[in-house]
């Protein structure tokens, strides 16, 4: 199953070449050129990723991807973004975005960020049906994106809870910057560092209920989830 992507993007001539590479290698791409337009279609159909621009009329690309999560919590969101500013590409992942492109950006290069959230979606390893349990009080359903706490089930977005899971595999284990780049995020480089911080920031948020574990910052190396 190839996948149903959402693409927004108001530049007619790169969202053709775009939608047209992506369907020829056998995706079902619904584009819309606006934001409140895309709203509305988002509300009313299944898809299986979104494609953002920031720079959208009528409602930015920001303002839709928070519409989006107040809908669906795990849908994956990759960004599209003109503009160098670190600033706008952290607070697009604040704002629960998984991942970012700068434009001008290959075809290539998107079709294989597509490839690798579309592929966990629809490709479950033996692995993914494990169910990690964190603590007393917190359980990771991996394959279905859950995180069970005290207060109810919290659905995690794909780059989430692949990193939660990294964690909950190596806990008591120190996990090296670098290691959690390369297996999370494909490289090492700096900003992509910074986006790592933004979901050790989220998750800290999520297991914060359970005052008897951490994800204890070790300073210069990495990070590790442990028992206080």
């Amino acid at each position: 199953m190839a996948g149903h992507i959402f693409y927004v993007e108001d530049d007619s001539t790169l969202a053709f070449l775009t939608k047209d590479n992506l369907e020829q290698r056998g995706y079902t791409v619904t584009h819309i050129e606006d934001g409140e337009t895309a709203w509305e279609t988002f509300k009313s159909a299944d898809f299986d990723l979104c494609i953002l621009d920031v720079m959208l009329p009528k409602l930015d690309g920001f303002s839709l991807a928070k519409h989006i999560r107040s809908m669906n919590d795990s849908i994956p969101i990759l960004f599209l973004t003109a503009k160098t500013m670190r600033e706008d590409k952290l607070e697009g992942l604040t704002l629960g975005g998984d991942d970012y492109l700068t434009k001008p950006f290959s075809i290539e290069e998107l079709v294989l960020k597509v490839e690798i959230f579309l592929r966990r979606k629809f490709i479950v390893s033996p692995s993914d049906n494990e169910v990690f349990h964190i603590s007393n009080s917190l359980k990771l359903d991996a394959k279905n994106l859950i995180l069970s706490r005290p207060s109810g089930e919290k659905k995690l977005t794909q780059k989430e809870s692949d990193l939660l899971k990294m964690f909950a595999e190596n806990k008591g284990s120190t996990l090296k910057r670098s290691v959690i780049l390369e297996k999370i995020w494909g490289e090492d480089d700096y900003f992509l560092g910074r986006s790592l911080d933004v979901f050790i920031s989220r998750l800290r948020k999520y297991i914060a209920e359970d005052q008897d574990i951490e994800l204890a910052n070790i300073h210069g190396v990495g990070f590790r989830l442990k028992d206080k």
